[in-house]
């Protein structure tokens, strides 16, 4: 009598062949709002081609970042776990080298592994990079400290005939009543450009070899400064973009104290001349039409490789930016444009194109993507894969009831002007406990300062995050019910890390 096995050694039953793994090309941008897509609502900004990627693709209507500054957000989103887990709190800082990357994973599993543009890793170095699990690495993660081991900068030396023009460079010549902020250096020449061109040549040589790959491409833009070049610079000219309500002293004294230091760091920006601030934000919407662009020519690569229906095209960002909303220019903080984030998802055939609303957090993009791939996912990851809910009716899939987020508040600046260094016993600018967490509903957001109060906003009544019930005694069950989520989040994100399997018994 012959068994299974000798019936596939002899031959009689063929052994089904291995499902091929998906590609995957992960499109990143940096400080990008959710309502700067036109396919979320915006009618006046261009983005064209992420509007397509939109129509064949699962976009996620409430999808939040960890963290809303750079690296903690980034390691978040690439090794599945909670900044307070993986211990990379502030930019610039080392990460855990226990800490394992989505490259890594997937580098493991036979896949090619690539990155072009900002990594935002440190030591920012290409062969930190590749320790990592990337078998390529070309970075450009536009912060002029970092430029020594830019390989945009490189290149630009190398091409550019104007090369000693900082790329940061405002042009000189602007006539009156035009863009003041147009770059001095020409598109061609800029990181946005550089990275969307590398991209597609990386793209074509993975494309060309067998095996699967993993390629992010990850752009600086629309990240402030905001010099814009041309042709970018006229695209929004006589926008009437509105403009966030101009807040006053009086109103910044009325956040929690580490908001308040935070906004008024370094040369505070809450005063800025509308005007001015008209033509930042002019700036912003063409640098998000600029990385909207070198988008488009990726995903025509893509195309022209082949390749598209067997590859998984996530669109996402680090987190959004202010924009003088609540004062502040940038990030950081808890406010709903800081981190409510854009998050697209397609895979043709197997994510249904749609929207949903269920609260993800970026945790679960990479237990998603190893789902998907037909990978296990470690234990120690702690984010939640949604595969089953954008791949079914949903079965199988718990929506999230709240998300999280947390921030060091104010933000640790180790030089330069906005210098706020974190002392032990002392904490950051007088904040003696300056680690800030925020729960979010569908509804409701608390945002939690310990030692120095709170913020509760009825997102559904006060959308703009205007109305602080913390004082409202009508709330007061509802707070204690948030704060007591924040508490047992807080004890069960590393259970998994705590709770080994080779402790368990049998």
């Amino acid at each position: 009598m012959l068994t299974r096995r000798t019936f596939l050694q002899s031959g009689a039953i063929a052994a089904a062949p291995p499902t091929p793994r998906p590609n995957i090309l992960f499109l990143m941008a940096d400080q990008f709002r959710y309502d700067c897509l036109g396919v979320n609502g915006n009618r006046q900004i261009r983005t064209p081609n992420l509007d397509r990627l939109a129509a064949r693709s699962m976009n996620f209507g409430n999808a939040f970042v960890q963290s809303p500054v750079c690296v903690p957000s980034r390691v978040s989103y690439f090794t599945g776990r909670y900044a307070h887990s993986h211990k990379n709190r502030v930019n610039y800082t080392p990460c855990d080298p226990r800490e394992v990357f989505l490259q890594r994973m997937l580098h493991d599993a036979g896949y090619q592994t690539g990155s072009v543009g900002k990594l935002h890793f440190y030591p920012p170095t290409v062969e930190h990079a590749e320790s990592t699990g990337f078998d390529r690495v070309l970075l450009h993660d536009g912060v002029g400290s970092t430029d020594p081991y830019s390989d945009y900068v490189k290149w630009r030396q190398a091409h550019d005939p104007n090369a000693s023009i900082p790329y940061t460079a405002l042009a000189k010549d602007v006539p009156p009543g035009k863009n003041p902020f147009r770059a001095a250096i020409p598109y061609e020449f800029s990181p946005t450009h550089w990275t969307g061109t590398e991209t597609c040549r990386m793209l074509r040589e993975f494309c060309a070899a067998q095996r699967p790959f993993y390629l992010l491409a990850s752009f600086f833009k629309p990240h402030s400064p905001f010099q814009t070049p041309t042709p970018y610079d006229a695209m929004y000219d006589g926008a009437d973009i509105p403009l966030p309500r101009r807040v006053t002293l009086d109103d910044i004294h009325k956040l929690p104290l580490p908001v308040q230091k935070l906004i008024l760091r370094g040369r505070p920006e809450y005063a800025t001349d509308p005007k001015r601030l008209e033509w930042m934000y002019r700036s912003y919407y063409a640098a998000v039409s600029m990385v909207d662009c070198e988008i488009g020519k990726i995903l025509e690569e893509l195309e022209r490789s082949g390749r598209a229906r067997d590859t998984i095209v996530f669109f996402a960002t680090d987190h959004g930016a202010q924009l003088l909303e609540h004062g502040l220019m940038d990030k950081n903080v808890f406010f709903e444009a800081s981190v409510h984030v854009p998050f697209l998802a397609s895979f043709p055939g197997r994510i249904a194109p749609g929207r949903r609303h269920e609260l993800i957090e970026m945790v679960d993009v990479l237990p998603s993507i190893l789902e998907l791939c037909g990978l296990p996912v470690p234990d120690r990851v702690q984010g939640r894969s949604f595969a089953p809910l954008v791949t079914s009716s949903g079965a199988g899939y718990t929506p999230r009831e709240v998300v999280f987020s947390e921030n060091i508040i104010p933000e640790v600046i180790t030089g330069g002007r906005l210098n706020m260094p974190f002392v032990p016993g002392k904490g950051v600018a007088g904040i003696r406990h300056p680690d800030a967490k925020m729960v979010r509903s569908r509804r409701w957001k608390l945002n939690y300062y310990p030692g120095y109060g709170a913020e509760l906003y009825d997102l559904e009544n006060d959308p703009g995050e205007e109305q602080n019930l913390i004082g409202n005694p009508a709330y007061t069950a509802a707070i204690s019910d948030f704060k007591q989520a924040i508490l047992d989040w807080m004890i069960t994100a590393d259970e998994n890390d705590q709770i080994a399997r080779r402790w368990l018994l049998s």
